[in-house]
């Protein structure tokens, strides 16, 4: 008995000694959003507009919407503060597919009129504030808006002298969601809304034309965008 007890003792101290040389349990690294980062998008945009000419009744021209596909690439930077608040900024360009936008005015003496709205690239430059859980960031986003549009007015079979490659200005907000699903690859669901400047045009065709020398406006011009994505984070700044 007096040799079993010793032997217990010897093998509760050994146990006790390896213990203590082990190292203490690692908690698993939390994910870290801070860093420059590399994408691309692909999804949907709505615009909406309407056409005004003092020389048409406001009645009308109807306002209209079309759907899109878009698809381009963004780039930016995220930093992450302790308690997992997340401040950044980026860069988003998107061309959109060639579906114009069409108004018409009928039963004017002037015949039919059209006017055609196709908007053809949009940029965004906006900062970022979102809280990340882990792999999981929500975020929202605001900033400025630049759109490359071609706006064109056609009085019965003839252009009205107006045919504009032109750029517009406003200013966009949005919300996103971005999962970490690697260390340098996160994917990401992301809604915009753009506000965008009316814009006016002068009327130039020929004499004959009934629209010359008048001006038509685009106005109440917004485009919605969804979009999904991937980002390549390129590593900490």
């Amino acid at each position: 008995m007096k040799r079993v007890g010793l032997l217990l003792t010897f093998m509760v101290i050994g146990n006790s000694a390896l213990a203590a040389d082990m190292p203490p349990p690692v908690a698993p690294l939390r994910y870290d959003w801070t860093g420059f980062y590399v994408g691309g998008n692909l999804g949907a945009a709505v615009g909406s507009s309407s056409f005004s000419d003092s020389l048409i009744p406001p009645s009308s021209f109807s306002s209209s919407s079309i759907s899109s596909f878009i698809g381009g690439g963004q780039l930016g930077l995220n930093y992450e503060f302790g308690g997992g608040i997340v401040v950044g900024a980026e860069a988003m360009f998107d061309w959109l597919s060639n579906t114009p936008t069409n108004f018409t005015a009928s039963n004017l003496r002037a015949g039919t009129a059209i006017g055609t709205i196709n908007n053809r690239w949009i940029t965004t430059v906006t900062g970022k504030l979102g809280y990340a859980w882990d792999r999981l960031l929500v975020y929202g986003k605001g900033g400025g808006a630049w759109i490359g549009t071609d706006n064109s007015l056609t009085v019965g079979a003839t252009p009205a002298g107006v045919s504009v490659n032109s750029g517009s200005q406003g200013w966009t907000a949005g919300v996103g969601v971005e999962w970490a699903f690697a260390p340098k690859w996160s994917a990401r669901a992301e809604y915009d809304f753009i506000g965008l400047q009316n814009q006016s045009f002068t009327v130039s065709g020929v004499p004959a034309t009934p629209f010359a020398g008048d001006r038509f406006a685009v106005n109440n011009r917004n485009v919605q965008m969804i979009t999904a994505g991937l980002n390549y984070k390129l590593g900490a700044w």
